[in-house]
């Protein structure tokens, strides 16, 4: 985790761990995070997102985090997985004890992604003592913090995977709770070029054609693939996408639905307004209207 960039309405923090190793995970503790937050040049509860997975397993204290547009508490014995993109702000991270877990999405193997599931991450946002195996996971994730501590235990090849492995453990048992005896179904390859393609290019086009043309699949491959492993249209993909980034940005920035309307890829924000009002039933200004932002003393609902 590195110093915050500026971004579009908010900071976003880039992937660089302080020993400049490249093997994509980086593990702290919560009293380490605090100590590196203290050079941020904002509070650390102003809204912002990572280009990374931050996985946070509490041991004392109840964290309260919001991410996007929900509220969580995080009693000891809880995983809260943050995705990278997702909105988060912190809320007393000096009254918990924790152990981070950082990974850029790239580290993990792609049957690791497959086994995940559609969004490489939980059910649920947050999972509780009473859904996860807490003895296993504790052992897990003890190794790993271990492991990434002494890299020259190990020469690096090994240690890398070794902490690999070790973080596959973590999120499988995560993905995967007790009681839960069918693995999912593989997704369709056209599904997941195309999942990864809109992340990279919502911004660029809105058009299923271009992606189409850009992976080399017909709009129907592209169509019938979304629909089985999503259950929605190839274009509605694109289309919640949008919607998702544009509530983030009117919800925790501060610049106009024009600038936000080019930052989207809309023609105009005439254009921009009347999309959000058919997937929202809200124009921007009033989606903007209906949020409040946090500040370092507010609770939690």
């Amino acid at each position: 985790m590195d110093r915050p960039m500026r971004e579009t309405g908010f900071p976003r923090i880039e992937f660089h761990p302080p020993t400049g190793d490249t093997v994509g995970v980086e593990v702290m503790s919560m009293a380490a995070f605090r100590d590196r937050i203290r050079n941020w040049p904002w509070h650390v509860s102003t809204p912002h997102r990572t280009e990374f997975h931050t996985l946070i397993s509490v041991t004392a204290g109840t964290l309260r985090h919001r991410v996007d547009f929900t509220g969580y508490w995080v009693a000891p014995g809880s995983w809260l997985w943050i995705r990278p993109g997702q909105v988060y702000q912190w809320q007393n991270p000096e009254q918990v004890a924790a152990t981070m877990i950082l990974f850029r999405a790239d580290f993990l193997a792609p049957d690791t992604v497959t086994l995940l599931g559609p969004e490489t991450a939980f059910p649920m946002p947050l999972l509780t003592p009473e859904a996860v195996d807490l003895h296993a996971l504790t052992t897990a994730c003890a190794q790993l913090a271990e492991q990434f501590s002494h890299p020259g235990r190990l020469p690096p090849q090994v240690h890398a995977a070794v902490l690999h492995r070790l973080l596959d453990v973590i999120l499988l048992r995560l993905a995967y709770l007790p009681g839960d005896a069918e693995l999912a179904a593989p997704l369709p390859e056209p599904y997941l070029l195309f999942r990864e393609a809109v992340e990279q290019g919502f911004r660029r086009t809105h058009r299923v054609e271009d992606y189409a043309r850009d992976l080399n699949f017909s709009v129907r491959t592209l169509t019938r693939s979304t629909q089985t492993a999503a259950g929605i249209s190839a274009k509605d993909l694109i289309d919640r996408r949008l919607v998702l980034e544009a509530k983030r940005l009117l919800a925790h920035g501060t610049e106009p639905a024009a600038t936000i309307a080019a930052h989207l890829g809309f023609a105009s924000a005439t254009h921009f307004g009347k999309f959000f009002h058919r997937h929202t039933g809200l124009n921007p200004i009033e989606f903007r209207a209906t949020q409040q932002p946090l500040g370092p003393a507010d609770q939690l609902a």
